[in-house]
């Protein structure tokens, strides 16, 4: 099997993005994107899904948080799309469901080809020090449009940074499942023969 890497870079008026991605690794992340509860989450999902992921962003903190997590999750999703690559022989679908005391996250996902997501809860604040707390619904709504993922997630529970903890790591675990290879498969799963 081939080395599962990428790197990209994005650059807008608002923001300037380099993010590097391997889906075999070890978990190693070196995070910078100006919030530091945006890194902590980074870092959760290199940590979580077994990714080595360098992300750098440089964004308008000025004006809110919108553009950088925004950017960063399109970014990143172009980045793991490509990382994957023609998809043959991995497992393709997983489910998960990560608790944080009383917050539990749930993913159910498909490395389809076909990018779509669902979204299920509500965060209890609105904000988590710099981070605005539906920012993280949208992250991983926007990873999944570029990433060509179908992802369905959700939360549950009393305190939103445990709740958006809880749903990334839910997605990293689903994440390495469904891009694990399956012993048993060398072919694309599906019965299209592509994904």
């Amino acid at each position: 099997m081939s080395e599962r890497t990428a790197a990209v870079t994005r650059t807008t008026g608002e923001t300037d993005i380099e993010v590097t991605v391997a889906i075999d690794g070890d978990g190693d992340a070196t995070i910078d994107t100006g919030i530091g509860f945006f890194d902590h989450m980074l870092r959760a999902l290199a940590t979580h899904g077994l990714f080595d992921l360098t992300v750098r962003c440089d964004g308008d903190l000025d004006i809110d948080d919108h553009h950088t997590v925004e950017d960063v999750a399109i970014t990143l999703g172009e980045a793991f799309g490509d990382a994957v690559g023609d998809k043959r022989g991995i497992v393709r679908y997983a489910d998960r469901r990560v608790p944080l005391d009383e917050a539990v996250g749930s993913v159910v996902l498909d490395i389809s080809g076909r990018p779509y997501f669902e979204w299920d809860g509500e965060f209890s604040q609105e904000q988590i020090g710099a981070f605005t707390s539906d920012m993280a619904r949208h992250f991983w709504e926007s990873f999944a449009m570029h990433a060509n993922v179908t992802l369905h997630a959700g939360i549950e529970g009393r305190n939103a940074h445990h709740e958006t903890e809880a749903l990334f790591k839910s997605v990293a675990r689903a994440l390495d499942d469904a891009t694990r290879y399956d012993e048993r498969r060398t072919d694309t799963p599906s019965t299209k023969g592509t994904l």
